[in-house]
């Protein structure tokens, strides 16, 4: 199974090895490498042999790859050429937060814990690329897939993603950063044609994927499913050839994404260097090895044969995956990884505390005092149910995942008495894809049945937590399928009104990966965004609910009051324009989807059309208190090569350590095309002890100004009057100072 198909490769295999000299810089081993092979060697390397696998060049002593999926954990290992569970017992993994809780953080040094720790995980199961991270931007909060995502603001994904890759990366796994571009919803993924301006696609949705590339170095793109100007963007010449690789500079490796591929000719020219899971199950084709009926197998061969395309593209496919090879398969330096250690439960655990967001606190009902509370109800499937099992292609098999229910049980100990009632039934499933997680949630009782139970149970309890929010079922927060609506599931907003009536001191914990209406919300003192957090999730909710940690996320995306307060939904087309909906017969047709709302997506739509959000875009409360002072800049007036930087004093002023997230946006007072009316352009966490001050400095140059001028297709930054704010939040702007560009 180590061999290339042999259809493609027979000659290479009937050979004696040759050997390569190691000795020379890597770009001329690759020349080297590269006039030995046979063009069917060539062919054989740059489509797949198996669900995850591509084959090397054993004659030449060139590996496999092995791919896996992430981003938040190592998928376990399937069978060879089928989508069933292969049966390992030691494949299980560390679940790590899903990247909406990571970006939550706000704190690129988790990011880098993050990314370090799961690609030892990865090099210790001897995979080559993980797949993963997704940096797609949060345009609807139906999306199904927002859960693997960075939030809505292209800076902040930014950010985040770097020092994820350089983690990655540096233990000689290679990430494959997607999905590249424009992949916003689940609904038609595969048949979207996705239309937007330049300012909006340069904007918005491409600078994580440029700072994935240019910064931190990713070694390898995947390809998203969608169309853009009416190509597949996993064969798209505008993206891959004119902005991937003209502009950006890559020279990595795009990888299609998994029935991604659907045109040789465009996947020959349009820059795509490796193709996976196409049309075939790899055994019922007829041929002796059916994926070498992939589009870039026999296909590309023939057409090579019969002289209709020349070898220099294959050639260049070729370097760039010998290029991978020399950083992964073929790097005799990379470390050896590691699998399920305490420092990956350590490293889960600090990340999933890090991220979880209070939302609301009113009271100060939390954190939960020890000292007065005799009992504590916890009610809701979400206290009990696992969330690591589910959601499409990461779907995990965990070593552990500690219940939010068992998290608080065993924190609170001999306490308090923690008592359950299950009040509402959800999904009670507990198994994809050959994955089962042992539970039976099942539960015959009705809706009034359950609710009569969880209220009585709750007035006799001294606190309520309510584990509720969504699950990673279909149409929940899962892979190919996008909600319904931006209502919980399960009649849950009846219940916690009734949870609300029954007793004051009540505490909402949604878990999700995307937000969700509150009608309750002035009924509910305390609310928490609790993400989904991996195999630590229990234990990093009840150390943020009883206050062993404060509370320091921030929000990654903003949270409408109803789902028309979004601009994809007022303006936007979502999920495609709508005549042409009604006349699709068949999943087959391409439906175009116009992205009307431009550069307008979360804060910036709500902003420009002044309307209030639920919880605002960085919005994030802590158990102590912050003071900010009057911000500053270091000069009145910045020239095009200068920088300019933005001071202020921030205070503790209340009785416990915290962290806080000092946010500056930039506004430009005057432009010659319509611009947001602010936008997040630098930010810095820092941590205080009670009564400490420090003074933050953030700086920017003039990138932070600049719009991208579609007619000059550049970015331009106009001489004129800006405004730097600073605040805790898109929605709390704490200090303002104006500064001129010259």
């Amino acid at each position: 199974m180590l061999l290339c198909a042999c259809t493609l490769t027979g000659y290479a295999q009937t050979q004696l090895p040759v050997y390569l000299d190691d000795t020379k810089p890597v770009e001329e081993r690759i020349e080297d490498a590269l006039s030995r092979m046979t063009l069917e060697e060539k062919i054989g390397m740059i489509h797949a042999q198996s669900k995850f696998s591509s084959p090397g060049v054993p004659r030449l002593g060139i590996p496999e790859f092995w791919t896996t999926d992430g981003p938040h954990g190592i998928r376990p290992e399937v069978l060879w050429d089928e989508w069933e569970q292969a049966g390992w017992t030691n494949d299980s993994c560390i679940a790590f937060p899903a990247l909406t809780g990571l970006a939550a953080t706000w704190n690129e040094e988790m990011s880098l814990l993050y990314g370090h720790s799961i690609g030892e995980e990865a090099r210790y199961r001897k995979k080559d690329i993980l797949l993963g991270p997704g940096v797609n931007i949060y345009r609807t909060p139906l999306n199904g897939r927002n859960f693997e995502y960075m939030g809505e603001d292209p800076y902040l994904a930014s950010r985040m993603v770097v020092p994820y890759v350089k983690g990655v990366q540096s233990n000689g796994v290679a990430v494959c950063v997607k999905h590249y571009a424009l992949n916003n919803q689940e609904f038609n993924r595969h048949t979207t044609n996705v239309i937007l301006d330049d300012r909006a696609l340069y904007e918005i949705y491409l600078p994580a994927f440029k700072a994935a590339v240019q910064e931190g170095d990713a070694w390898s793109i995947m390809g998203a499913y969608n169309l853009y100007k009416n190509q597949h963007a996993c064969h798209n010449e505008y993206l891959i050839n004119d902005i991937l690789r003209g502009e950006w500079g890559f020279k990595g490796v795009v990888v299609s994404d998994w029935g991604g591929t659907h045109d040789t000719y465009q996947a020959i020219m349009n820059g795509l260097d490796l193709e996976f899971g196409s049309w075939t199950d790899g055994l019922a084709s007829g041929r002796s090895n059916a994926y070498d009926n992939y589009y870039l197998a026999y296909p590309y061969l023939e057409m090579i044969r019969s002289g209709q395309v020349g070898t220099q593209e294959l050639d260049d496919k070729i370097r760039r995956i010998m290029r991978l090879a020399y950083n992964t398969t073929m790097n005799k330096n990379r470390p050896f990884g590691s699998l399920t250690s305490t420092e990956h439960s350590e490293a889960a655990r600090k990340i999933a505390e890090e991220g979880i967001v209070l939302l609301k606190n009113t009271g100060n009902v939390l954190p939960i005092d020890l000292t007065q509370a005799k009992t504590i109800a916890v009610i809701g499937e979400n206290a009990l149910k696992m969330m690591t099992v589910g959601g499409g292609s990461s779907s995990l098999k965990v070593k552990y995942e500690v219940s939010p229910f068992d998290g608080l049980k065993n924190r609170v100990g001999s306490a308090a008495e923690v008592v359950y009632a299950r009040g509402y039934v959800g999904d009670p499933g507990g198994e994809y894809n050959g994955v089962v997680s042992g539970q039976d949630l099942n539960d015959d009782r009705s809706e009034d049945e359950l609710i009569a139970e969880a209220v009585q149970v709750a007035r006799q309890a001294d606190y309520v937590i309510f584990f509720g929010g969504l699950n990673k079922s279909a149409h929940q927060d899962c892979e190919d399928s996008d909600r319904y609506g931006l209502e919980l599931p399960y009649n849950q907003d009846r219940l916690i009104s009734e949870l609300a009536k029954a007793n004051k001191n009540l505490v909402v914990v949604n878990i999700s990966g995307n937000a969700v209406a509150m009608p309750w919300v002035n009924e509910v003192p305390a609310i928490v965004q609790g993400w989904y957090l991996g195999s630590e999730a229990g234990n990093a909710l009840a150390h943020v609910l009883v206050g062993d940690v404060n509370p320091s996320g921030k929000l990654p995306f903003s949270f409408p009051v109803k789902l028309t307060d979004i601009g994809a939904h007022k303006v936007g087309e979502y999920p495609g324009n709508k005549l042409e909906l009604e006349q699709s017969t068949h999943r087959g047709d391409t439906i175009n989807e116009t992205y009307h709302e431009g550069i307008f997506v979360g804060y910036r739509w709500l902003d420009k059309e002044k309307i209030k959000p639920l919880f605002g875009f960085g919005h994030g409360l802590s158990y102590t208190t912050f003071e900010y002072g009057k911000v500053t800049a270091d000069k009145k007036e910045m020239d095009a090569e200068d920088t300019i930087s933005f001071s202020v004093n921030v205070k503790n002023t209340g009785n416990r350590a915290g962290m806080e997230v000092v946010q500056l946006y930039i506004s430009d007072l005057k432009s010659s095309l319509p611009r947001p009316v602010k936008e997040l352009k630098g930010y810095k966490k820092i941590s205080l002890q009670p009564g400490e001050e420090q003074t933050v400095t953030i700086s920017v140059d003039k990138s932070a100004l600049s719009f991208f001028d579609p007619d000059k297709h550049d970015w331009v930054a106009e001489s004129g009057d800006f405004e730097a704010l600073i605040g805790t939040s898109s929605t709390d702007i704490r200090s303002k100072v104006k500064f001129k560009l010259r």
